[in-house]
């Protein structure tokens, strides 16, 4: 039996005289109150499990803020150490408290990723609750309009009739006509349940989305802390903990890398390339965000032929540099597609830059981020603006962790192998982005200000 039925079956006798009066009787109740209030004894239980779980969201959100703070005072030990490595001492410190702030790092992805697994739970409770509701209002206005209808059957003449008194037909009218106008309140009701029920699934589909981001966020962060632990073993084993020996190996590095840079300033002297102003942004017009939390610049832009004739000292640095400590989030400066990734230290000796990732956009620039530790996307891959895309490093010909950020004229950059341009090279056939000297650009020209 339905609920109006149950209801019509406890009414006094001096109501059952007509059938009509009682169904206006039965629905002047039902919409004398709202549709959340007449089913809440439906879900009392989902409820009380609602707020269990914002409890438990609130408590975890309080621990990530401690994590936080944590890593903040780790990141600020990291700056007094130094980006540069200048001593084995300090390398050695610097690795160790790396390797603290990436295990907060990714303790603090856990705490994300039970938060969103709990906001989930919630919402999905809540998707069903609002689901139970709508079928409960759907049904309340199917039965206002089936009694509606049935008394409409009734001629004023057969209704008047049926009431023993004059005062009780003018009151059936006036309960009928409210329940008419209440009709539209039901209905718009109903709407507002179905808009939340939409609001929250759109919720749900986000947060599941999230949640396969922050998972592999944490599996390239647990990459990270292994390849801390075993650049520190290498470090060692290499120079013998010794200071003499991480001197020299530092001295052989930069000599490696100044020879790279010459030769591939040489090679890309050789590329032919003229630049359109018209198809890239103009210069001043911040198109990029910024691709770290923590954006400090080490190192400047100056690699243009009017710098390479001996101008400002002859700068040949083809980007700009970011201290920043290894596993920080790098985030994807615009939107775009990765045109490419590589890791030029699968090649024994080949010091230049380590892991990277070349971003294509599509306003006719490109980006190349490198000295990687992580690398979190694929070639083909879309990725929108602020995806974590990597984890900076120390990769490469670093000497010291930092992020490097180079930005192309989309036409003028290529990936290529050091072999197909030199068959003697350090770096044979590793493959790396190269351009013709006028095909770079200082990315401080589509920023906006720190």
């Amino acid at each position: 039996m339905s609920w109006s039925k149950n209801i019509l079956s406890k009414l006094p006798p001096v109501l059952e005289r007509t059938r009509a009066a009682s169904i206006a009787f039965v629905l002047g109740i039902c919409l004398s109150v709202s549709v959340g209030e007449l089913f809440t004894w439906a879900t009392p239980v989902a409820a009380q499990t609602v707020a269990e779980l914002q409890s438990q969201i609130a408590d975890r959100q309080d621990r990530l803020a401690e994590i936080e703070r944590e890593i903040a005072e780790f990141e600020a030990a990291l700056q007094e150490v130094g980006a540069e490595r200048s001593t084995l001492e300090a390398a050695i410190r610097g690795l160790q408290l790396e390797r603290r702030k990436i295990s907060a790092d990714i303790a603090y992805t856990e705490g994300l990723i039970n938060n969103t697994d709990l906001e989930i739970n919630k919402l999905t409770i809540e998707i069903t609750q609002t689901e139970r509701d709508i079928e409960q209002n759907r049904a309340a206005i199917k039965e206002i309009i089936r009694a509606i209808d049935e008394t409409d059957d009734e001629t004023m003449i057969e209704v008047l009739l049926a009431n023993e008194h004059l005062s009780d037909f003018w009151q059936q009218l006036d309960d009928l006509e409210t329940i008419r106008n209440a009709v539209g309140e039901q209905v718009e009701e109903l709407r507002a349940l179905q808009e939340t029920l939409e609001s929250n699934k759109q919720n749900e589909s986000a947060k599941r989305e999230d949640l396969v981001d922050l998972k592999e966020q944490y599996d390239g962060q647990r990459q990270v802390l292994v390849s801390n632990q075993v650049e520190q073993e290498e470090l060692l084993t290499v120079t013998r903990n010794e200071e003499s020996e991480y001197q020299q190996l530092l001295d052989q590095k930069v000599a490696a890398r100044e020879q790279l840079r010459q030769e591939v300033q040489n090679i890309e002297q050789e590329l032919q390339f003229i630049l359109d102003p018209n198809k890239i942004p103009t210069p001043g017009t911040p198109v990029f965000r910024w691709p770290l939390d923590n954006n400090i610049i080490t190192q400047r832009f100056g690699y243009t032929q009017f710098a390479l004739s001996g101008a400002y000292g002859g700068s040949r640095h083809n980007g700009m540099d970011l201290g920043t400590p290894t596993g920080s989030k790098l985030y994807a400066a615009l939107s775009g597609t990765v045109r490419d990734v590589g890791n030029t230290d699968i090649v024994p000796g080949c010091y230049s830059w380590g892991k990277w990732i070349l971003l294509d956009h599509p306003n006719g620039l490109s980006s190349m981020y490198a000295h990687l530790s992580h690398i979190g996307v694929t070639p083909g891959q879309s990725v929108r603006t602020g995806d974590v895309v990597g984890f900076t490093g120390n990769t490469g010909y670093s000497t010291g962790p930092h992020l490097h950020w180079t930005l192309y004229v989309s036409d003028a950059v290529q990936v290529r192998q050091f072999n197909e341009f030199k068959s003697v090279t350090s770096c044979g056939a590793a493959k790396s982005p190269f351009a013709a000297i006028e095909g770079y650009l200082d990315p401080l020209d589509y920023l906006p200000p720190l």
